[in-house]
């Protein structure tokens, strides 16, 4: 490959006496989000997908397009190479602990840790031996009123998949 056939985001991150990583494009979406007073909602929307998609792909979760990274880049301030690092691959998996230390973060543990359990039984009684692909999944959060406190309302979607003799 030519010098010239190289993307001027990865020129310049490669120029950078310490390459940029993917954990540095997300402290700067955050820093721009916080600094522009932008919500993921509206940021969702000059991306052009959900909210929960979005966010989840703005924090490191998931690649974007070119055109999904350079829509936020362009809206978030962000240099080339930052909106070339969202185009890549992630290493998913974001928790710095096995255990979360954050409070809310804790409670999806605990929901695992308590009702995993359930959950699987009753996956399997319904569907037979398999999973809920993370893969092929979908997730709305919404916010419930209710007269006692509003509540969160999280649905997640994910496709059944089968596991195979072979």
């Amino acid at each position: 490959m030519k010098k010239n056939d190289v993307p001027a985001g990865l020129l310049a991150a490669a120029s950078m006496t310490k390459p940029m990583k993917r954990t540095d494009v997300t402290e700067l979406v955050v820093e721009a989000k916080i600094k522009k007073g932008l919500s993921w909602t509206k940021i969702a929307k000059v991306v052009g997908e959900s909210k929960e998609w979005t966010t989840t792909a703005l924090l490191g979760q998931m690649r974007m397009t070119k055109l999904q990274a350079e829509a936020a880049g362009k809206l978030l301030g962000l240099p080339p190479y930052a909106v070339l690092l969202l185009q890549q691959v992630p290493y998913k998996g974001s928790l710095p602990t096995a255990v979360p230390t954050d409070p809310l973060i804790y409670r999806f543990y605990e929901l695992v840790s308590v009702y995993g359990t359930t959950f699987k039984e009753l996956i399997h009684e319904e569907f037979g031996d398999g999973i809920m692909s993370a893969i092929d999944f979908k997730m709305d959060l919404q916010r419930e009123a209710d007269p006692k406190g509003d509540r969160v309302q999280i649905v997640m979607s994910g496709k059944y998949l089968q596991y195979k003799t072979y």
